[in-house]
């Protein structure tokens, strides 16, 4: 298994998601959510200039995005780009990604500290926004909260504590209030950033500080470890027709220092079993 070059040239992407026969995703450092298709064509959708990161989508297809630096919930409609939400009370450090539910409700996660400052890691919460513009903590005391799935009944939701190296799993009520926290995979090689999950239960992870990227079962155990060579992979989306195509954000690095290097690309490469659940 090996990746294969779709689009180069970018500065850092983030926040892949598979929409309307193609790939959506940010780019931090230009300001720019874009897409691109499977025959590697991109097109720039909008500007933030908060930088974007996290994407999703309401069911009556208001596109939602995250704003990092001013810790804001974007909504873009109409073409016009407007504040969903102020995310700055709970939030911490930078917000990042995000994942939205099969009932509009954002999840948004934050740095919990400022890691390019040199700060000391510190726990993050978890916010939640729901469709009537509410802000809520969904969950506290994560280790840099990071990519995040839910299962396809809606039930249970996984996230990725970068700093922590664990996927970790809470149930998800009708109300959309999370509980039972647990453990659902330590990652002691892996530092969870982006992450997707597939029909076979399986997570795709990938490392923000390692040049591997791994497929884990519930428990830890790792089916597929991938060797990046001198990149790293940041996020990661299963899409394609038949949601078999793994489109992978990778870089020669991350932080501010990278963003003139213009090092960013998506990839891909095909796999046995197709995405499942949300993103």
């Amino acid at each position: 298994m090996k990746l294969q070059p779709l689009l180069t040239g970018l500065s850092f992407g983030e926040g892949p998601r598979w929409r309307d026969g193609k790939l959506w995703f940010s780019d931090f450092y230009v300001h720019q959510v874009r897409t691109v298709d499977e025959a590697g064509k991109a097109e720039t959708v909008v500007e933030v200039p908060g930088q974007p990161s996290g994407l999703g989508w309401r069911p009556d297809g208001t596109m939602l995005i995250v704003s990092m630096t001013d810790r804001r919930l974007m909504r873009f409609a109409d073409g016009k780009l407007s504040v969903e939400a102020e995310l700055k009370p709970l939030a911490t450090g930078h917000c990042n990604d995000m994942i939205v539910d099969a009932k509009g409700r954002a999840y948004v996660g934050n740095f919990g500290f400022d890691r390019h400052a040199g700060e000391e890691p510190r726990a993050a919460v978890l916010v939640r926004v729901d469709p009537d513009r509410s802000v809520h903590q969904a969950a506290d005391g994560l280790m840099f909260p990071n990519g995040t799935v839910i299962t396809p009944d809606g039930r249970t939701m996984i996230i990725g504590e970068t700093f922590a190296k664990r996927l970790t799993a809470f149930d998800i009520a009708a109300d959309g209030t999370l509980s039972n926290r647990r453990i659902w995979a330590e990652t002691p090689n892996c530092n969870p950033d982006g992450i997707c999950l597939d029909a076979a239960g399986g997570i795709w992870v990938t490392g923000a500080f390692t040049h591997h990227m791994i497929r884990v079962l519930e428990g830890g155990k790792v089916t597929h470890d991938l060797d990046l060579g001198a990149r790293a992979a940041y996020a990661c989306m299963l899409g394609g027709q038949d949601r078999r195509t793994l489109f992978v954000v990778t870089n020669s690095g991350s932080g501010p220092a990278i963003a003139d290097k213009r090092d960013g690309r998506i990839e891909t490469m095909r796999v046995d079993v197709p995405g499942a659940g949300l993103p």
